[in-house]
């Protein structure tokens, strides 16, 4: 029987349309390390997505690797990365960025998001001290689309955050891991044209959203000097590098990637309202990440026959848990939610299909 897992968003395989690409690519053969014909088609693709002809791209094999690289390369060796307090780079990432050296400086999060205000405040503050040069000094910011807990930022939020980093010459740096769901999400007023504007840099991940592995970093203003050596130097760099090439070119054919993230989007609305219909407190969230607050023992009988995350506690009878979904979400997926949430707090709750949805 097949697992029923709303625990993350790779918790699957490879999209059919991305992985029948890599099987019909498979007997060709390619040069290395960036420089084959697929890597070049997708960087073409990207740069048309993203309205840069001169974007420099490149394919990373992961998240962390990449924020971890991107961010050492951008930063003077005693710089600082600003973030804040939930950020992904600074709770889950194992200290990567702090292993190259560089701390990781926190403001305040608002649901996941930086405030400009603080954030202007904080660099006002930290240059007024006449000792800032006995400490490491912040040279980039950092900001996720969407957050780590599932809420988006808005144009307006995000040109602020860039007017204070070009008032102060610091970088912006935009964590894209799951991008895909963030530019889908209802609410959501920019795309990749916009980002490429207002970011130094950003990534656009495949992981998360269909591929089997690999992000596309992208500069949209160059890239800094030797960049690719800092990846090699991190182990992100793949020696077939066509892996991630056709995984990504596959993706930016025919709007692949936003209809994998349309379907998600649609998945998560609907797993909202099962768990509204049985009266249970869900947290806003536009996007396929989706907060459920559930009391203890309903979490403990549901994790019998479903599987989700336990994202940290509420109270002594309350534990805050995520349900996350993906391309690869079906309609027997949120079925069995639905079933098994009925069982446990005895109601019935109709399925709310709309085969008018976007699917993969």
């Amino acid at each position: 029987m097949k697992t029923v897992s709303f625990e993350s968003d790779y918790n699957n395989g490879v999209h059919p349309e991305v992985l029948r690409r890599l099987v019909e690519t498979n007997d060709n053969r390619s040069l290395s390390y960036g420089d084959d014909e697929w890597s070049e088609l997708a960087r073409k693709k990207i740069r048309d997505a993203i309205g840069c002809p001169e974007a420099a791209i490149f394919f990373l094999v992961g998240g962390t690797q990449a924020n971890a690289t991107v961010i050492d390369a951008l930063l003077r060796p005693y710089g600082a990365v600003v973030a804040v307090e939930t950020a992904h780079i600074n709770v889950h990432e194992s200290g990567a960025v702090e292993a190259s050296g560089h701390k990781v400086v926190t403001l305040p999060s608002h649901e996941g998001r930086m405030d400009a205000g603080e954030l202007h405040d904080y660099l006002r503050r930290f240059f007024a001290d006449p000792t800032w040069q006995h400490m490491a000094v912040p040279g980039m910011v950092y900001v996720t689309m969407p957050t780590e807990l599932g809420t988006i930022y808005h144009r307006e939020e995000l040109a602020h955050i860039s007017d204070v980093c070009r008032e102060y010459d610091l970088r912006l740096f935009l964590d894209g891991a799951r991008l895909g769901y963030g530019l889908t999400a209802e609410g959501c007023d920019m795309d990749l044209p916009w980002l490429a504007q207002h970011c130094d840099a950003f990534y656009i991940g495949g992981t998360k959203v269909g591929a089997l592995c690999g992000e596309a970093v992208v500069f949209p203003k160059g890239a800094p000097e030797g960049f690719f050596t800092h990846v090699k130097a991190h182990g992100a760099l793949l020696a077939k590098s066509r892996l991630a090439g056709v995984q990504f070119d596959a993706l930016f054919t025919d709007g692949l990637y936003l209809r994998i993230s349309r379907h998600a989007i649609d998945m998560a609305m609907r797993l909202r309202e099962v768990f509204i219909q049985a009266g249970v407190e869900i947290k806003p969230s536009p996007t396929n990440q989706q907060f459920v607050v559930l009391e203890n023992d309903v979490m403990g009988r549901l994790m019998e026959t479903v599987r989700f995350e336990t994202w940290a506690p509420v109270d002594e009878r309350h534990t805050l848990c995520r349900f996350v979904t993906s391309w690869a979400t079906t309609d027997e997926e949120l079925g069995a939610l639905r079933e098994g949430i009925g069982k446990i707090l005895n109601y019935y709750c109709p399925l709310n299909h709309n085969p008018h949805s976007p699917t993969s």
